[in-house]
């Protein structure tokens, strides 16, 4: 709990916190540092004989409004939030783009009717579409380093690109993906019993699902 007289302090933090968006453990990372230079500020007054309120003003004063603060806290968390999409999707992509075709190894109708000249360019474009997510992802984390190094505008601007690029391409790759996997059952009902097209149908489900919550969470942390 804050100390009565720390109550401006964590106003301040509260209304920083409210206006940030991001990854939750780096926003919580740059309040808690903020936090400990305000109190630090504080302390540093009081020992001059400031009274506690004077001190937390002043503290508050000199560390910056939310306006000076939040555009850098914004473009870090930004960052943060394209580094957690392009982990992820390096994962998802690699893992889609190595073991996409297992589902199928040893099914009871690969010996069957050769499926519509259209279905084969589907599955084929679904591979094209995770392989570059992979690229992508690979170019995000790239951007993300170089981002660290030297905070260029040039590379804000490369940022938003693969970002959005990152984005666009899950949303293909989940309407090819979904697409392919309806169509398969159409063809081949025994695929609906098929236990590795049951479980890659769940494993997928669940990457689809965590990879939208990174692509949200970059969103929201771009746009604000």
């Amino acid at each position: 709990m804050p100390r009565c007289e720390d109550v401006l302090v964590e106003e301040h933090l509260r209304e920083l916190a409210a206006r940030l968006q991001g990854p939750a453990r780096l926003k919580s990372d740059l309040l808690t540092e903020a936090r400990h230079g305000l109190l630090d500020a504080v302390e540093a007054y009081r020992e001059d004989g400031v009274p506690p309120t004077e001190a937390q003003r002043r503290a508050v004063a000199e560390f910056g409004s939310p306006a000076q603060l939040l555009p850098s806290w914004q473009a870090e968390l930004a960052v943060g939030a394209l580094r957690g999409l392009s982990l992820r999707m390096l994962a998802v992509a690699g893992v889609l783009v190595v073991a996409g075709d297992l589902t199928w190894h040893g099914a009871s109708w690969s010996d069957g009717p050769h499926p519509p000249a259209v279905y084969l360019l589907l599955s084929a474009s679904v591979n094209w579409i995770w392989g570059g997510a992979l690229l992508l992802a690979v170019a995000g984390l790239l951007v993300v380093a170089a981002s660290a190094r030297s905070p260029r505008p040039g590379l804000a601007m490369a940022q938003r690109a693969v970002g959005a690029g990152l984005t666009g391409i899950l949303v293909l790759g989940m309407l090819a993906g979904t697409a392919l996997f309806a169509w398969s059952l159409g063809l081949w009902d025994a695929a609906l019993s098929w236990p590795p097209m049951i479980i890659g149908a769940v494993l997928v489900g669940g990457a689809y699902f965590s990879l939208a919550r990174a692509a949200r969470g970059w969103l929201l942390a771009t746009v604000r």
